[in-house]
C-alpha cells in the first residue's frame, strides 16, 4: 500500500511541476543553449504524464531552436524518459495489484496474453498511429509481462516518425508556413486514414466473435 501510495504522490508531484514550470521551461527551451537541451528533455518527460503544453506545439517549439534532426533527436530523448519512468512506476508500484484484478477475468487474461505475443509489433503500431493514449500504452505494458527493452525500442521506432513530422513543421514554419501547413496536413490525413482501417477491422472482429 505505501509502495502504491508514493507512486501515486510521484505521478502528482510531476505533473503539478509541470503546471506550475510549463511558461518559464518554454522561455528556457525558446532562449537555447546547453540548459535549454536538458530543460526540452524534461519538460517533454513532463507532458508524457500530462500534455501540460500540447506536444506538436512543444515538438514544434524545439524544432524550431535546434532544427529538425537534433529537435526530434531531444525531443525522442524526453519522451523515452517519460515513457520509461512511467513503465517502471506502472510495474513496481501497481503490477500486483493489477495481476490481480485480471486473474479474476478469463477474457482478460487471454487479451493480456495476445498483447504479451505480439508485444513489439502491437507498440510500434500504437505508438506510429497514436489510436490509443500514450499514457494508456505505457501502464498496460507497465502491468505485463512485456521487457522493458522491447517496449523501450518499439516506442523508440514507433515514435520517430511523428517527432520528425512536427519538429520539420515547427523547423519550417517561419519560413515557409505553406509547407509547414501542408505537411502537417498530409501526416494527419494518413493518421486519419489509418485509424479508420483500424477501427473498421476492429469492429469486424468484434462482429465476427459476436456472430461465433
Amino acid at each position: 500500500m505505501v509502495k502504491k501510495i508514493l507512486v501515486a504522490a510521484l505521478c502528482v508531484a510531476i505533473i503539478v511541476l509541470g503546471y506550475q514550470y510549463k511558461d518559464p521551461f518554454l522561455e528556457i527551451i525558446e532562449a537555447g543553449g546547453a540548459l535549454s537541451v536538458l530543460v526540452s528533455v524534461v519538460l517533454v518527460s513532463i507532458c508524457v504524464f500530462f500534455p501540460v503544453v500540447p506536444f506538436i506545439f512543444l515538438v514544434g517549439v524545439i524544432g524550431a531552436v535546434f532544427g529538425t534532426f537534433t529537435g526530434a533527436g531531444i525531443t525522442l530523448a524526453g519522451l523515452l524518459l517519460g515513457t520509461s519512468v512511467m513503465f517502471l512506476m506502472a510495474r513496481y508500484g501497481f503490477r500486483g495489484f493489477a495481476q490481480g484484478i485480471l486473474d479474476k477475468y478469463p477474457k482478460a487474461k487471454e487479451y493480456e496474453g495476445f498483447f504479451e505475443k505480439n508485444a513489439f509489433l502491437s507498440i510500434l503500431a500504437v505508438r506510429i498511429v497514436p489510436v490509443v493514449p500514450t499514457q494508456v500504452v505505457n501502464i498496460l505494458c507497465g502491468i505485463s509481462k512485456v521487457p522493458w527493452a522491447l517496449f523501450f525500442g518499439a516506442t523508440a521506432i514507433g515514435a520517430l516518425p511523428r517527432i520528425l513530422v512536427f519538429a520539420f513543421v515547427g523547423n519550417s514554419f517561419e519560413d515557409n508556413k505553406l509547407t509547414s501547413i501542408l505537411t502537417y496536413a498530409a501526416y494527419m490525413l494518413i493518421i486519419m486514414g489509418f485509424t479508420y482501417i483500424f477501427m473498421k477491422k476492429r469492429m469486424a472482429e468484434q462482429q465476427k466473435k459476436q456472430a461465433e
